[in-house]
C-alpha cells in the first residue's frame, strides 16, 4: 500500500497546487533571467574581494567629498549617494578601487516589477504571500514524494542514474527532469519555505542586545588608520552611513555588515556600539539571496531551469495521468460470464496499454474478454483462460494495483481448470528484472486449478518485439490468432490513410475467395508481408490482412465469411471507392535481399504476401512456393499462370500445389513430407522457411518438420529460435 500512498499524495498535491505552481514557476523563470542579466552588468570592481574599508573610503572621499551613504548589493555593485568635487549630486555605481563613475542605478522594467509582485503575493498582498508560502510547502512535499516514487521506480539509489528505458516522451521527460532537478528543486522550495515561515513569524525572531563602549578619546587619526576599517573587507559590507557633520565627535559611521551592525567613531576609529544580527535574520538574508540567485548568474540560471522544470513536471505529470485514465478498459462482458480474463499489474500505464490491445483483438474474435487489475482478482466461473500481464515495481515488489493480489489468490480458488499464461514487464538493467512476474508464476503454478499454457515470457523495456514472442506462443497453444507484428504493439497511434479501390475480382465458382487491389492516395512505404488494418465499423474494431505489393499498389486475397465484418466490408467495395486504413509494419515477415534461399508455404488467402514477394524478387533468390487449396478453380489457375510467368523471369524456381477436395486429395503437409530431403537441406543449411495462412496449418507443418528433423539429427527448435522460420498465421 505504501506505493499507492506516495503516488496518490504526489498526484493530489500536484492537482491542488498546479495553478499556483504554474504562476510561481513561470514568473520564477522571468525573475531568474532578470537576476542573471543583472549580475552580468559591468559594475563590479576586479579587486572587490580584496579591498578593505581603510583603502576604499579615502579614495572615494577624494573624488566625492560629501558622501551620504554607500550601499553594496548582492551583485557586489557599489552604489554611492553623495556629491562630486564640483558639488553636483551623484547617485550611481562607482568603482571602489579608483572612484570612477560606472553607471546609474538599475531600474527594473514594469514587466519585471509585475512579475515580482505576482511571484511574491499574486497581487493579494499578505493573503497572497501566505498562499504562495503554503504552495512552497506543498512543492517540498511533492518533490519528496516524487523522489520516493523515483527511488522505487529505479529500484533503489544504486540505480538512480541508470539508463532510462525508451518510454513515451512525457514519461521519459518526467523521469529525466526528476533526476536532474531533484536537488535544485529542493533548494528552491526549502529556501522559499524558510522565507514564508520567517515572514509570518513561525520562526522566532530573537531580539539582540547592543554592546556599547566608550570612545578611546585618543587623538584624531585618519580613516586609513582606523583599525576596524583595516579589518573589514568591502565584500562583507551591506551599507555604510557616513557622518552628517565631519569632525563632530557625536557623529559616527554606521556600518551594516552581514552578521552585525557597528557604529565607528569618526575621530579615532574605535567601535562604540555593536548590534549583532539575529540568526533568524541572517538565515533569512541568506535564504533570500539563494532563492533569488542575486549575486550569482550561474545560480540564477540553475534556478531558472528549475522553475522551467516545474512547468515540465506539471505538463508531463498530467500527460502521464491522462494516459493512465485513457488506458482504462471498457468491458462489454462481466467477470461472471467472461471466458478469457486479462489481469493487469501496471504502475505507469504502459502494461495496461498492451492489455488493452489484446482485449480488443479478443473481442474482435468474438470472445468474451474481460480486463481488470490484479487487485480485482476473484472467482471467474466461466473462464477458460487467464492472461496475466504485470510489471515489477521497486525491489521486486508488486505494482500498486497488484498489492493485494497474492492475498486474494489464496482467498478465491477457481472452481474449474483454467489455462494460465503470464507476461512479465521490466528492464534488464535492474537486478529484479520481472521478479514479481516470476513470483506469481510460482504461486499460481502451485494451484490445482491452474494449467500453465505457456512459459513465462519477459518483456524488456516494453519491447513490442519481446511481446510478440508471447503472442506467437499463446496463439500457437490456444489456436486463437493474435497479431504477431511487433509494430501492432507500438504505443504510438498511427494516422489512417485513404486507399482507392482499383480492382476487385468476383467470387469464382465454389471458392469464397476474392482479390482486391488498393492504391494508396499518398506516397507510402510498405512491403509484401506487412499488414493492412481496416476499421469496417468505423470504431475500434480492427481487421488485419497480409499485403502483397504489386508495383505501387497493394493486393489482398480475402476469404468471404458469412456475416464476416471485415471480409464483407471489403467485398462490398466497388472500383473507385475509397477505404480508410493504415499500414502495420511486419518486419519479422519480410523477404529481404540477404535471403539467398526461401521456401514459402501457404494455404488459402495466405498466398497474398508471397505473390508480392516473388514479384519483388529482383535479386533472384532461390524461391520455392508450396500452396494448399480446396479445389482447382479459376483462381488457382491464375496462380499457376502467375507462377509460370515468374519462373520465366527467374524470380521463382519451384511451384507446388495441393488440393484437399479434388481426386487424389492432398494437403500442403503431404507435399512437405514428400519433399523431405529438400526441407531438411534447407534447415541444415540454415536457409529460410516462411509460413502464411491458417494457424492449424502452421501447427501441422511445424509438427512434421520437427519429426523429420529428429530423423536427421537436426535441432528444429534451435532453427526456429535462430530466426530462420518466419510465420504470419491467423
Amino acid at each position: 500500500m505504501t506505493i499507492s500512498i506516495w503516488r496518490f499524495a504526489h498526484l493530489s498535491i500536484a492537482i491542488i497546487a498546479s495553478l499556483f505552481l504554474i504562476i510561481a514557476s513561470a514568473t520564477g523563470v522571468v525573475l531568474a533571467y532578470d537576476a542573471a542579466q543583472e549580475n552580468l552588468q559591468p559594475y563590479q570592481s576586479k579587486n572587490f574581494e580584496q579591498l578593505s574599508l581603510a583603502e576604499t573610503i579615502p579614495t572615494l572621499k577624494k573624488n566625492y567629498p560629501e558622501i551620504t551613504e554607500i550601499t553594496i548589493d548582492d551583485n557586489g555593485f557599489v552604489l554611492l549617494d553623495g556629491s562630486d568635487l564640483e558639488g553636483n549630486a551623484v547617485k550611481g555605481y562607482i568603482d571602489p578601487q579608483n572612484g570612477q563613475f560606472l553607471g546609474k542605478p538599475l531600474v527594473k522594467s514594469d514587466f519585471i516589477n509585475w512579475n515580482i509582485q505576482l511571484h511574491r503575493s499574486l497581487f493579494l498582498k499578505e493573503t497572497g504571500r501566505f498562499i504562495v508560502g503554503i504552495v512552497s510547502i506543498l512543492l517540498v512535499l511533492m518533490t519528496f514524494s516524487g523522489f520516493v516514487i523515483l527511488l522505487k521506480r529505479q529500484q533503489g539509489i544504486r540505480h538512480f542514474f541508470s539508463k532510462i528505458k525508451d518510454d513515451y516522451l512525457p514519461q521519459y521527460l518526467h523521469v529525466v527532469a526528476g533526476r536532474l532537478l531533484l536537488l535544485p528543486l529542493l533548494f528552491v522550495t526549502l529556501t522559499a519555505t524558510y522565507l514564508f515561515l520567517y515572514r509570518f513569524d513561525f520562526i522566532t525572531k530573537t531580539k539582540t542586545q547592543a554592546v556599547t563602549t566608550a570612545p578611546n578619546n585618543h587623538q584624531k587619526i585618519t580613516v586609513a588608520e582606523f583599525r576596524s576599517f583595516k579589518q573589514t573587507k568591502l565584500s562583507e559590507v551591506k551599507k555604510i552611513e557616513f557622518p552628517f557633520i565631519e569632525d563632530d565627535p557625536e557623529e559616527n559611521y554606521i556600518i551594516q555588515l552581514k552578521d552585525k551592525s557597528i557604529t565607528v567613531n569618526q575621530i579615532d576609529g574605535s567601535i562604540v556600539k555593536t548590534l549583532p544580527t539575529s540568526k533568524a535574520e541572517v538565515y533569512e538574508n541568506m535564504n533570500l539571496k539563494l532563492h533569488t540567485g542575486r549575486g550569482n548568474w550561474l545560480l540564477a540560471i540553475v534556478l531558472g531551469i528549475s522553475s522551467f522544470g516545474v512547468l515540465v513536471f506539471i505538463y508531463t505529470g498530467f500527460a502521464i495521468t491522462f494516459k493512465r485514465t485513457k488506458n482504462k478498459i471498457s468491458n462489454p462482458y462481466t467477470a461472471e460470464n467472461a471466458d478469457i480474463v486479462l489481469l493487469v499489474g501496471s504502475e505507469n500505464g504502459s502494461t495496461m496499454g498492451f492489455a488493452h490491445n489484446i482485449h480488443q483483438q479478443l473481442l474482435s474474435l468474438r470472445k468474451k474478454s474481460f480486463v481488470t487489475t490484479l487487485n480485482q482478482y476473484q472467482v471467474f466461473p466461466k473462464a477458460e483462460h487467464i492472461i496475466i500481464l504485470t510489471s515489477t515495481y521497486g525491489l521486486g515488489d508488486a505494482p500498486s494495483n497488484a498489492s493485494v493480489f497474492e492475498k486474494r489468490l489464496n482467498q478465491c480458488p477457481q472452481l474449474q481448470k483454467i489455462k494460465v499464461s503470464i507476461v512479465g514487464f521490466g528492464s534488464q538493467s535492474y537486478d529484479d528484472y520481472c521478479a514479481y512476474a516470476e513470483k506469481i508464476q510460482q504461486k499460481i503454478s502451485e494451484k490445482e486449478w491452474a494449467e500453465m499454457l505457456t512459459p513465462l515470457v519477459k518483456v524488456n523495456d516494453s519491447s513490442p518485439n519481446d511481446f510478440v514472442e508471447w503472442t506467437k506462443a499463446w496463439t500457437f497453444q490456444s489456436m486463437l490468432p493474435l497479431a504477431t507484428a511487433s509494430s501492432f504493439y507500438q504505443q504510438k497511434n498511427q494516422a489512417l490513410e485513404n486507399f482507392e479501390v482499383v480492382g476487385r475480382s468476383e467470387i469464382i465458382e465454389e471458392t469464397t475467395t476474392f482479390k482486391i487491389i488498393l492504391k494508396p492516395l499518398k506516397k507510402s512505404k510498405f512491403q509484401s508481408g506487412d499488414l493492412l488494418a481496416i476499421y469496417p465499423k468505423n470504431d475500434h474494431t480492427e481487421r488485419f490482412y497480409s499485403i502483397g505489393k504489386v508495383g505501387e499498389n497493394l493486393q489482398l486475397v480475402v476469404k468471404l465469411h458469412e456475416n464476416g465484418i471485415g471480409s464483407g466490408h471489403l467485398y462490398q467495395l466497388k472500383k473507385g471507392d475509397t477505404l480508410k486504413a493504415k499500414f502495420m509494419r511486419n518486419e519479422d515477415f519480410h523477404c529481404t535481399q540477404e535471403m539467398k534461399s526461401v521456401i514459402m508455404i501457404a494455404n488459402g488467402t495466405g498466398i497474398a504476401p508471397f505473390l508480392g514477394m516473388i514479384e519483388e524478387n529482383n535479386h533472384h533468390a532461390d524461391i520455392q512456393l508450396y500452396c494448399g487449396f480446396r479445389k482447382n478453380s479459376k483462381l488457382t489457375k491464375s496462380y499457376q499462370q502467375f507462377a509460370q510467368e515468374q519462373k520465366e523471369k527467374g524470380k521463382l524456381n519451384r511451384f507446388e500445389i495441393a488440393y484437399s477436395r479434388e481426386e487424389n486429395s492432398q494437403y500442403v503437409m503431404d507435399l512437405v513430407r514428400r519433399d523431405e530431403d529438400i526441407f531438411m537441406k534447407q534447415i541444415q543449411n540454415k536457409e529460410y522457411i516462411m509460413i502464411c495462412g491458417a494457424l492449424k496449418m502452421q501447427r501441422d507443418i511445424e509438427k512434421i518438420l520437427s519429426e523429420l528433423c529428429k530423423n536427421h539429427n537436426l535441432d528444429f527448435e534451435k532453427y526456429k529460435k535462430d530466426g530462420f522460420l518466419l510465420t504470419d498465421c491467423y
